[in-house]
This record gives structure tokens, sequence and C-alpha cells, in this order.
């Protein structure tokens, strides 16, 4: 579907109103509609016309108030070419995110997100990654050394970014690998996990979690780069805040579900989460009330085991939420046999091109994101 037309869905998700004020709104003229060529029932509305609508909207309301709002799942903040949600599925500058996992690597998707036509920059000289026995901590010392020493990314020739983006990918892998490498990188990390019959199933994740429009790591990501900061550094943001247990480190928060699970059943696991008012973690997503097409993708290019398939049945038939990319990681890794910490080493490698394309694209800007506070602490001055 071309980004300039959305879907009935998406325009009333983006106004926030009623389908019949949607239609008060064409046949008033403020909306521009035309038949879905890929169903005559349903119809298409002018992306840009919703815009403008919510543009005059937002201008309504005082300001501090929609600065608010956009911080949580809210309204967008920035302008990016790089990656949306609509209509219920990821679109990478265009291209639809689980169609791309079906035959592309993590490398071509990277390039795709920098704004690159397909072309292999020449390989750039990289150290060996730290010797640290942990996947993890070797990738946060080999983004901060490499921070360390690299110059700022503002100024610097689009070439040499791309250049620079291409290598800090390899950097990356190298670190979680544990050694330095050639070959796609999901052909890497299966081997240095042991598992190298499961390098297809991991390529198709990296493609699938390579960016997610602006989440919190890209958000991070992007203030450290609008500072005129380097690649590395920019990326090194990213990792910070990916580690939280709200964001990458969620898988650990799904494995204590699969625990529970496996020792009190999958039915009275969400009973009693249901009964506390607990959370499930791993299942439903606020940007895809239809289902997380990430974790459909996953799930079904690598089935879940026994076990796991019936914790899925139980909590989406108890709660009616939808397994999401978290539960569908954790999941190929039982599956698979990977280590424990593979899903979110895998987040990280994969989010990494993300990060760098945004971390390029908002270098390019000229500004930098500072935003204000809302001061609600004792009263000042008097």
């Amino acid at each position: 579907m071309s980004q300039d037309w959305i879907s009935r869905e998406a325009a009333l998700q983006r106004l926030g109103v009623r389908p019949q004020t949607l239609y008060a709104y064409v046949s008033r003229g403020r909306v521009d509609a035309r038949p879905d060529p890929d169903d005559p029932r349903r119809s298409l509305y002018r992306a840009a016309d919703i815009g403008a609508l919510t543009d005059r909207r937002a201008r309504g309301r005082k300001a501090s108030a929609v600065a608010q709002s956009a911080i949580a799942w809210g309204e967008p903040v920035l302008a990016s070419a790089i990656t949306t949600i609509s209509d219920g599925r990821l679109w990478y500058r265009g291209r639809d995110a689980s169609r791309l996992s079906e035959t592309e690597t993590l490398e071509a998707v990277a390039r795709l997100l920098r704004g690159g036509h397909g072309a292999v920059l020449k390989a750039m000289a990289r150290p060996d990654p730290p010797t640290l026995a942990d996947g993890r901590a070797r990738l946060f010392a080999a983004l901060a050394a490499r921070a360390a020493e690299e110059p700022p990314a503002r100024g610097r020739a689009p070439l040499a970014l791309a250049m620079e983006g291409s290598a800090l990918l390899d950097v990356v892998a190298d670190a979680v690998c544990g050694a330095p490498g050639t070959g796609p990188i999901h052909d890497r990390l299966a081997v240095a996990w042991g598992r190298p019959d499961a390098a297809d199933v991991i390529r198709r994740a990296l493609v699938l979690l390579a960016d997610h429009e602006l989440n919190a790591s890209t958000f991070a990501a992007r203030v450290a780069a609008s500072t005129g900061a380097g690649l590395a550094a920019a990326a090194l943001a990213g990792l910070c805040a990916l580690s939280g247990p709200l964001h990458g480190g969620m898988a650990a928060r799904v494995l204590n579900l699969v625990e529970e699970s496996r020792r009190i059943g999958p039915r009275a696991t969400v009973e009693g989460r249901l009964a506390r008012a607990a959370p499930t973690p791993g299942f439903g997503h606020p940007l895809y009330p239809e289902g997380d097409p990430r974790a459909d993708a996953l799930l079904a290019a690598c089935p879940p085991t026994e076990d796991l398939a019936a914790l899925l049945e139980a909590v989406e038939s108890g709660t009616g939420e939808r397994a999401n990319i978290d539960f569908a990681l954790v999941a190929m890794a039982e599956a698979l046999g990977l280590p424990d910490d593979a899903p979110f080493l895998l987040f990280a490698v994969a989010r990494s091109a993300g990060w760098i394309a945004h971390a390029v694209e908002e270098g390019s800007g000229g500004r930098l994101i500072r935003p204000r506070a809302r001061y609600v602490g004792p009263a000042v001055g008097g």
C-alpha cells in the first residue's frame, strides 16, 4: 500500500474519532477517499488530509498537554523517512518487514534503512572484540571503546557515514559472536551458538527486529546523534536503553512466565495473573491491537515447543491478548536450543541497524533534541 493512502482503521486511529465522523469529513471534502485497489469494497484515505486534521486539532490544545501525550505511545514527535507502523503492519521505507524477512539479510535491510540502494560497501578494518566471557559485556565494551575514539558524525560525508555504519554493524556482530568473522551475520551467530542449522530462522528474526519506529532505544540513539556524536556513541545510547526490563530486557520476564507455567501449569498461571491483575509479559502491544505481525512471522517460521504452545493458547484464550515479538523470541530460543541471553543479543544486533540509520538521519538535520520539563516540584522564588 502506498503511504500516501491509508486504511480506514489507520485513519480512525490517527484521528481518534468514530467512523461516522470520518465519513462526515469525507462528505464535507476535508478528507479525500478512493476505493482500495486490492478490495473495492473498502476505501483508502489520503494520509496528508488526515495529518492536516490532526495538526489542526493538536494546535487547539495546550502545548504542554500535546507534548506530554506524545511521550507515551502518543502522537508523532519528529519526522522520519525510515520506518512506520500502519494498518497493523511494520514498514521499512515503504516495504513490509514481514515480507522482507522471508528473503533478505540483516545487512541488506540495514542498507535499506540507511537509504542505500543495495550496493555492498567495501569492508573496513575493525579490531578484535573484547576478551570477555559474556556476550552482553563484550557488546557494551566494544561500543564504548569505539565511541571513545571515533570522530563526531556531524559534518562527515554521507559515504563516509555509510561505510562507518556498515563497519559498526560488523563490530556489533563480532562482539556477540566473540570473534571477528566474515559472511552473513545470521550465519556467524548460528555458528557461534553451535546451531548452524538455525541460521535461516535467526536471519528472519534479525530482519523483523531491525527497526521499530521511534521506540525508547531509538529515541535515545537519536538524542545522542542530535548532539553530533558519532555513530557508535548513538548506538551505545540505544543499547543502554534497550537493556531495561521494559524494552529489550523483557525476555527475562517472559522466561519467568514460562517457568511459572511449567511449575503450576499454563491455565493456573493465566488465572493467577488475572486474579492479581498482574501483566502477562510477552503478550499484547499498544501499536498492534490485532496482533504483532513480527511475532506471527517468527512463530510461523519456528513453531514453539509443546509446553510454550500450551502457554500461548492459554494466554490468548484467557486474556484475549496475542503474542508479541518478546514471546516469539523466547519461544524461538527454546525451540532451537539457543543460549538464554540469545533473545536480548538478537534484539541488540538487529536493532543496531536501526539505531545507525536513525543516527545518520538525525545527524543530517542540524538540530538538537532538547525537550523541556513540566516542573511539578516545590514553588520557586518568593
